[in-house]
C-alpha cells in the first residue's frame, strides 16, 4: 500500500489515506458531532438567550435564527460537497479553500479564519469568566453573601488568563485527548440543558434577584412568571433596552442582537477543523455537521419559546443568566455554563493552531511560519502562538463587543466557502464529483449572497475592514508568497478563466473582423532570448493590448523518448516572468528552421486570435551579446545559468542560418498573407532611457520610401500605411508618448535615369499637403518631412520579379540613402521604421545579394524595423 499522492486538478486526492504511526484517530460522533454542538452552544445557550429574546422578542429572535441557520445550512452543503470530493487533511476549512481557490485566496481566507478562531476562543473564555463571576463572585448565585472570588477588571483578566493557560495545557497534550473527552463533556452539557428545559415546567413563579454587576436599574427583584400566555404575548415583539455588561450601558439594536446570535452558529466548522484527527474526514464531516446543525436548531428554538413564555422582559434584559436562579438545582446551569464555554474555547484554540500549522506546511508565508510545522503530529509552537493571540483578545472588556468581530470574521469564511463551491460548479471541472449531492449552484449562491448581506448589515465598518484585509492579503500573497510563485495545487481561478476564455474565443468570429478594431498581433521568432531581450521588451510595448507570441524553432525530430521541448518550455515561461512581458510561448520541433517557422506562422494562436505579423531578427554577423550576464544589463539574471545554462547564445564566428533559408522564411510568411517585420540594431535600444524620458531620445522616424522603387505614392499605399500605423502604436504606448513622430517621404515619380533632383510635381495638391491631410484623417499626430535629395534609381529595364534587380542596385545609391537616414537618426531617433522590399523567390545567390542590399541600407542606423505590410490596418470612418 503506497502513501504516495497524485494530483487530480484542484485537490490532492490520495487513493489511500495513510495514518502516521502512533496517532489515534476519532470517529464521527466524538470527532465532529460533539465538537460542533459544544462550539455552537458555547456562550449563547446558557448565557445570552435572555439578551436575545428580551431585546428582539420571540418572533424576531426566531426569524434571526432562521436566517442564520439558512445561511449556515447552505454553507454546510458547500463544505460537504468540497470535503467529499477528495481526501481532506489537517487544516480543515483552510485545506479545502486553499486546494480549491489556490494559495493566494486560500491563504488569505485561511488567515482570516485563523483569526476568527482566535477571536472565538477569546469570546468563549470571556463568557466562561462571566459564568464564574456570576456563580462564585461576590453575591454570586452559588455562594450568596458569604463571600466568593473577588470581581474587578483586573481580576476578570486574571481569571481569563488562567483559563487560557489551562486551555494551553490541554492543547499541548494533544487534540485527540480533547476529542475523546468531548463525548463526556457533551453528555454533561446535555444533562444541564435537560435540567433547564424541565425547570420551565417545574419551577413556580418567583421574584429573581438581579445580578450584582447590573448597575443600570434600581429594582432589586425581577419577575419569573412561569408558563403564561400573557408573558408570551408581551415577549413577542422587539423592545430594545441597554446592555448592562458594557461600562456605559450601550443601547442594544437589531444588528448587535444578530451579531451575538450569530456566534451560536459559527461553531459549525469545529468538525472540519478536526479533519487531521478524523478516521474518515470525507464521510464524518458531512454526517456529523448536519446532525449537529439539526440538534442545535431544535434546542435553540425550544429554548427561545420557553424563555418567552415564562420570563418577563425586565428579567431577560437585566439578568442574562436567568436560567440559573430558576433551575431546579442551580449548580446544573453553573456547570453547563462553564463546560460549554470552556470546551468551545478549547475547540477554537485547537482549531486555530491546526489552521496555522496548515498555513506553515503550505509555505504560504515563507520563513515567517516555517517553525510552526511539527513532526510529532502536535504543533506545539502553533498552539503557543495561538494561545498568545487569544491572550491579547481576552483583554477586551465586553463579551458582546467581541461577538461582533467574531461574527464578521466567520461570515467572511462562509462567504469564501460558498464562493469556492459555486466556482467549482460553474467551472464544470470534470474532476469535481463530490459524493454529497444535496447541493447546487443555487444553494452556494444563496449562501454567498446571504453571508455578504448579513455581514454588512451587522457592522458595515467591520465588514469593510474584513473585506479590505482579505483583498490586501490576496495581493500580498500573490506578490510575495513562495506558494503562489510555485503553486503545488490547482487554482479555481484558472478553471474559471479557462471556462470563460473558451466561451469568448468561440464568440470571437474571424469572419466579423473589421479594420476599425484592428490591433497588432505579433509572432516574434527568437533564436536565443539572451541576445534578444531588448527586442522582446520592445515588442511587448508595440502590441498595444494585442496578441504577442514568442516563437522558437528547435531543429530535431521526435525519438519516442518523450517530449524534447517540455523542459525548455518551462524556461520560456520563466523568461516571460523575468522580462515581465505579456506573451504566449510557442515552441516547434522541425527538421529545419524554415519548416518550423512556417508551422509557427501558420498555426500559432487559437481561433480568431492568431498573429497577423511575423517579426524576426536581422541576418548579420554582429557580435552576439548576452544580456542575462552583462553586469550593466537591466535584464541581468542567473535564472537560466543552472545546469549548464538555458538558451545557449550563438558564439562569434559560429555557423549561421544560410542566407537562402532566411530569405525563404520571409517569402513563406508573405505567402500565407502575413505581414513581415525585420528588426535590426535592437541591442542598442535602451528601454530604460526611453521610459525616463532621456533628452537624447526625441523621435520615432517613419520612412515611407521603398528602397528599390522610391515613389511619392508609397506614403499612401497599404505598405506605407502599415508602417505608419505600427509607428503610431509604438508612440501611444506608455513610456513612449513623449517622443515625436516624424514621417519622411520623397517627391519622386517613377524615375527613368540615375541621378538626383526633383521630378516635376503632377497636377493636384502638393505632396506635403496631401500627407498632412492623411495624417489628420488618421488622427495621427506627426510632423511631415519631404526628402528632396533622395537619389533616383533607374528602374526602366527591370521589374520587381527580375532576378538581376538586387545585384544591379548601385553601391553608391545604397550608401547615399543610408547616409540620409543615418543623419536623421543622429538627431535623437529612438526607433526607425523603413520599408522592406519584396524578397526574391528563387535563386540562392539572389538571396545573399538581397541581404547585402538590406545590410548596406540599414548599416549603423538606430534600432530599425524593416516593414512589409500586406493588409489594410487604418480606418478613417466611424
Amino acid at each position: 500500500m503506497s502513501d504516495e499522492k497524485c494530483s487530480y486538478g484542484y485537490v490532492e486526492f490520495g487513493e489511500f489515506r495513510v495514518e502516521r504511526p502512533g496517532i489515534k484517530k476519532v470517529g464521527t460522533f466524538a470527532g465532529v458531532f460533539c465538537p460542533v454542538v459544544l462550539s455552537m452552544f458555547s456562550a449563547l445557550v446558557f448565557i445570552r438567550m435572555g439578551y436575545l429574546v428580551g431585546n428582539a422578542g420571540l418572533l424576531v429572535t426566531l426569524a434571526q435564527f432562521a436566517v442564520a441557520y439558512l445561511i449556515v445550512l447552505f454553507t454546510v452543503t458547500s463544505i460537504c460537497a468540497i470535503s467529499t470530493n477528495g481526501a481532506v487533511e489537517g487544516g480543515g476549512v483552510y485545506f479545502m479553500l486553499s486546494r480549491t481557490l489556490g494559495p493566494e485566496f486560500g491563504g488569505a481566507i485561511g488567515t482570516l479564519f485563523f483569526f476568527a478562531n482566535v477571536v472565538s476562543s477569546a469570546l468563549c473564555i470571556s463568557a466562561c469568566t462571566e459564568a464564574l463571576v456570576e456563580n462564585f463572585g461576590t453575591n454570586g448565585y452559588l455562594v450568596g453573601e458569604s463571600g466568593g472570588i473577588p470581581d474587578s477588571w483586573w481580576y476578570r483578566f486574571l481569571y481569563r488568563s488562567v483559563l487560557n493557560a489551562v486551555g494551553l495545557g490541554v492543547s499541548l497534550a494533544g487534540a485527540s485527548l480533547f476529542a475523546r473527552t468531548s463525548l463526556a463533556i457533551w453528555v454533561t452539557m446535555l444533562v444541564c440543558l435537560a435540567s433547564a428545559f424541565l425547570s420551565f415546567f417545574i419551577t413556580s413563579p418567583a421574584q429573581i434577584e438581579k445580578p450584582d454587576s447590573n448597575h443600570l436599574i434600581n429594582t432589586t427583584y425581577l419577575n419569573y412568571t412561569g408558563l403564561s400566555v400573557s408573558t408570551l404575548a408581551s415577549n413577542m415583539y422587539p423592545q430594545y433596552g441597554r446592555d448592562y455588561t458594557t461600562a456605559s450601558g450601550q443601547l442594544v439594536d437589531f444588528a448587535s442582537v444578530l451579531g451575538v446570535l450569530f456566534t451560536g452558529v459559527t461553531g459549525v466548522m469545529a468538525g472540519a477543523n478536526m479533519s487531521g484527527e478524523l478516521k474518515h474526514p470525507s464521510r464524518s464531516i458531512p454526517r456529523g455537521t448536519l446532525a449537529a446543525l439539526l440538534f442545535t436548531a431544535a434546542s435553540y428554538a425550544a429554548l427561545s419559546l420557553l424563555t418567552a413564555a415564562t420570563c418577563s422582559r425586565e428579567l431577560l434584559q437585566n439578568n442574562y443568566v436567568y436560567l440559573l436562579p430558576i433551575n431546579v438545582w442551580p449548580p446544573f446551569i453553573a456547570v453547563g455554563m462553564i463546560v460549554a464555554t470552556f470546551s468551545a474555547a478549547l475547540s477554537n484554540l485547537i482549531g486555530a493552531s491546526r489552521v496555522l500549522e496548515a498555513l506553515a506546511k503550505d509555505d504560504i508565508f515563507g520563513f515567517l511560519l516555517r517553525p510552526m510545522v511539527s513532526r510529532s503530529g502536535n504543533p506545539v509552537l502553533a498552539v503557543v502562538v495561538s494561545w498568545a493571540l487569544v491572550q491579547v483578545g481576552v483583554a477586551a472588556d465586553s463579551l458582546n463587543a467581541i461577538a461582533q468581530v467574531n461574527s464578521v470574521l466567520f461570515m467572511t469564511s462562509y462567504f469564501a466557502i460558498n464562493l469556492a463551491c459555486l466556482g467549482l460548479e460553474l467551472a464544470s471541472a470534470p474532476n469535481f464529483r463530490p459524493t454529497f449531492r444535496q447541493f447546487s449552484w443555487a444553494t452556494s449562491l444563496a449562501g454567498l449572497c446571504g453571508s455578504a448581506a448579513l455581514m454588512f448589515s451587522l457592522r458595515a465598518l467591520y465588514a469593510a475592514g474584513g473585506a479590505l484585509a482579505a483583498a490586501g492579503l490576496v495581493l500580498a500573497l500573490h506578490l510575495l508568497s513562495p506558494a503562489a510563485a510555485e503553486p503545488k495545487w490547482g487554482s479555481l481561478s484558472q478553471a474559471l478563466i479557462f471556462h470563460q476564455v473558451r466561451k469568448y474565443l468561440l464568440l470571437l468570429d474571424p469572419r466579423r473582423e473589421h479594420v476599425k478594431f484592428w490591433r497588432p498581433q505579433m509572432l516574434l521568432l527568437v533564436a536565443s532570448p539572451r541576445q534578444s531581450a531588448p527586442l522582446i521588451d520592445f515588442v511587448n510595448d508595440q502590441k498595444k493590448g494585442g496578441l504577442f507570441v514568442l516563437g522558437h524553432v528547435r531543429v530535431g525530430r521526435l525519438d519516442g523518448a518523450g517530449d524534447p521541448l517540455a523542459e525548455e518550455h518551462q524556461y520560456w515561461l520563466k523568461l516571460i516572468d523575468h522580462l515581465k512581458v505579456k506573451a504566449f510561448v510557442e515552441l516547434c520541433l522541425a527538421e529545419s528552421v524554415r519548416s518550423g517557422a512556417a508551422h509557427l506562422a501558420r498555426l500559432s494562436g487559437l481561433g480568431a486570435m492568431k498573429p497577423d505579423t511575423v517579426m524576426l531578427g536581422f541576418w548579420d554577423d554582429a557580435q552576439p551579446r548576452d544580456f542575462f550576464r552583462e553586469p550593466e544589463s537591466p535584464y541581468r539574471t542567473e535564472l537560466f545559468d543552472a545546469g549548464g545554462g538555458a538558451f545557449p547564445a550563438r558564439r562569434a564566428g559560429a555557423a549561421r542560418l544560410p542566407p537562402a533559408e532566411y530569405v525563404r522564411i520571409l517569402s513563406d510568411v508573405l505567402c500565407v498573407n502575413k505581414n513581415v517585420c525585420i528588426c535590426r540594431h535592437f541591442h542598442l535600444l535602451d528601454m530604460a532611457a526611453v521610459e525616463r524620458k532621456s533628452p537624447r531620445l526625441k523621435y520615432i522616424d517613419v520612412w515611407l520610401v521603398d528602397l528599390l522603387a522610391p515613389s511619392r505614392e508609397e506614403a499612401f499605399s497599404v505598405r506605407g500605411l502599415f508602417a505608419l500605423q505600427l509607428a503610431a502604436v509604438v508612440r501611444s504606448a506608455r513610456g513612449w508618448q513623449h517622443l515625436q513622430l516624424r514621417v519622411h517621404t520623397t517627391r519622386h515619380e517613377a524615375s527613368l535615369t540615375v541621378g538626383s533632383g526633383d521630378s516635376p510635381a503632377p497636377d493636384g495638391p502638393p505632396l506635403q499637403q496631401r500627407l498632412e491631410e492623411l495624417l489628420k484623417l488618421l488622427r495621427i499626430n506627426a510632423t511631415t518631412h519631404i526628402i528632396s535629395d533622395w537619389p533616383k534609381l533607374d528602374l526602366s529595364r527591370w521589374s520587381d520579379t527580375d532576378e538581376d534587380l538586387y545585384q544591379r542596385v548601385p553601391a553608391t545609391y545604397l550608401k547615399t540613402v543610408n547616409s540620409i537616414v543615418r543623419e536623421r537618426c543622429e538627431q535623437g531617433t529612438a526607433v526607425t521604421f523603413v520599408q522592406l522590399s519584396a524578397p526574391p523567390r528563387e535563386a540562392d545567390e539572389l538571396c545573399e545579394q538581397y541581404l547585402q542590399v538590406l545590410d548596406e541600407f540599414t548599416k549603423d542606423l538606430s534600432p530599425t524595423i524593416l516593414v512589409r505590410g500586406l493588409k489594410s490596418v487604418t480606418s478613417t470612418s466611424l
